[in-house]
C-alpha cells in the first residue's frame, strides 16, 4: 500500500505530531508497506529527500512565523499532482493538513491534534478566521483519528457533522525502551519536566512550588519560545541554583531522567494527548498533572494525581510530596499496537 503522511514537520524536529508520525511510519515501512512522509522545513536546513528508517521523506520550504502554520505552496503544488493509495494528514492547525485533503488519494485519514483554541489571543484570533477552510479537511476526510476522548469531544462540539467519522487512537510508547532503566546519580529529590516549552504548558507552577520544596531540584528538558519566560520566573523565585534546564539529549537520557525522577509534571492548559507523561508513566515515574483537556483521562489517584488550575503551588508542592511509586491502573499502548490500528483505519472501505 502506498501511504502519505502529511505533516507540518517531522524528524529531527521533536513534538507530538513529529513522534506518532516517525513510530507508525517505521513500522508500516517494516511490513513492507511504502511511506512517504511529505512535510516541511522553515529553516531550509534540512535535506530536501532522504529516507529514514525505511521512510521516504520530502521536505519542502514554509513560512512558519512563532513555530506555527508552516505554509508551503511548493508543497502545496506537489500534493496536488501526487497520487497514493492512503493521505494521512496531521493538524488541523497547520496549512499541509489542508492542502492534504487536495491530493489524489482512494482514502483520507485526518488527525487534527485539535485543540479548540489558539494558544495566544491573536492564535485565537486566526483560528477562528482559518476555521472556514479548515473545515475543508474534516469534509473531504473518510476518517478522523482523534488522539484523546478528549479532543473527540471537541471535535464533536466544534464539527458535529463530521462526529460520526471520529475514533480515537491514542499515541503509544516502545515498551521495549523501559526495560532495564539506570537512574542518573543525584544527591537530592528530582522533579521532573519534558516538553515542549510554551507558557501554557505551566511549567512556571512547577518552579514557583519549589519554594515548598525544599530538597527538591528542578529539571526541565526541551525547547521552545517561552524558555526566557522561564528563566526570569526562576530568577524572580530565587531559585536559580535549583533548576536545570537541558535541551537535545540522547533518546536514551531522557528515558534514563524519567527513571530518575522522584515527580513528573505537566501542567498544561489544554491537551489532546501528552505523550512525555505516557512515557513517564510507563518508566513508573509518579506524575502529577493538570485536571484540563486530555490529561484528566492519565489520572488513576494512584501513579498519577490531578490538581486544578490555576495551581496552587502549596498543593502542587503537597501532591509531589505524597507522590508514591505504585502500579498504574490503566493501560499504556504500545506503538506496535497503534500502527496496527492505524493500519485497519487506513483499511477500511478499500
Amino acid at each position: 500500500m502506498r501511504i502519505a503522511q502529511v505533516c507540518p514537520r517531522y524528524k529531527p524536529h521533536i513534538g507530538g505530531v513529529e513522534t506518532v508520525v516517525k513510530e507508525v511510519s517505521r513500522r508500516l515501512a517494516a511490513k513492507g508497506h511504502d511511506v512517504t512522509v511529505i512535510t516541511t522545513d522553515p529553516t531550509r536546513s534540512l535535506p530536501r529527500q532522504e529516507t529514514i528508517d525505511g521512510v521516504n521523506v520530502y521536505r519542502f520550504p514554509s513560512y512558519a512565523p512563532g513555530d506555527a502554520y508552516y505554509l508551503s505552496l511548493q508543497l502545496r503544488d506537489y500534493l496536488k499532482k501526487a497520487s497514493f493509495d492512503v493521505v494521512h494528514a496531521h493538524s488541523y492547525h497547520a496549512f499541509p493538513a489542508l492542502f492534504a485533503a487536495s491530493c489524489q488519494a482512494r482514502r483520507l485519514v485526518f488527525n487534527p491534534y485539535y485543540h479548540g483554541k489558539g494558544h495566544t489571543t491573536f492564535r485565537n484570533l486566526l483560528l477562528k478566521t482559518y476555521r472556514l477552510s479548515g473545515i475543508k479537511t474534516f469534509r473531504k476526510a473518510d476518517a478522523v483519528v482523534c488522539n484523546s476522548e478528549f479532543e473527540r469531544g471537541l471535535v464533536c462540539r466544534d464539527f458535529p457533522a463530521h462526529c460520526r467519522k471520529a475514533r480515537v487512537i491514542s499515541p503509544g510508547v516502545d515498551k521495549k525502551e523501559f526495560s532495564g532503566l539506570m537512574p542518573f546519580p543525584k544527591g537530592e529529590k528530582v522533579l521532573l519536566y519534558a516538553g515542549r516549552l510554551e507558557e501554557y504548558k505551566g511549567v512556571q507552577y512547577a518552579v514557583a512550588a519549589l519554594r515548598h520544596l525544599p530538597g527538591y531540584r528542578l529539571v526541565v528538558i526541551g525547547r521552545g519560545p517561552y524558555k526566557a519566560g522561564l528563566v526570569s520566573h526562576v530568577e524572580d523565585a530565587d531559585v536559580s541554583g535549583r533548576v536545570t534546564f537541558l535541551e537535545g539529549l540522547a533518546r536514551r537520557d531522557l528515558l534514563r531522567w524519567y527513571a530518575t525522577a522522584d515527580a513528573f509534571v505537566m501542567l498544561s492548559s489544554y491537551e489532546s494527548y501528552v505523550i512525555t507523561v505516557a512515557e513517564a508513566l510507563m518508566a513508573g515515574t509518579p506524575c502529577v498533572v493538570a485536571k484540563s483537556s486530555s490529561l484528566t483521562e492519565f489520572v488513576d489517584g494512584g501513579l498519577c494525581r490531578g490538581v486544578d488550575l490555576p495551581v496552587s503551588p502549596e498543593r502542587l508542592a503537597g501532591e509531589i510530596i505524597s507522590a508514591t511509586r505504585v502500579p498504574y491502573k490503566k493501560e499504556i499502548p504500545d506503538w506496535g499496537d497503534v500502527a496496527a490500528r492505524m493500519l485497519s483505519v487506513y483499511t477500511e472501505g478499500l
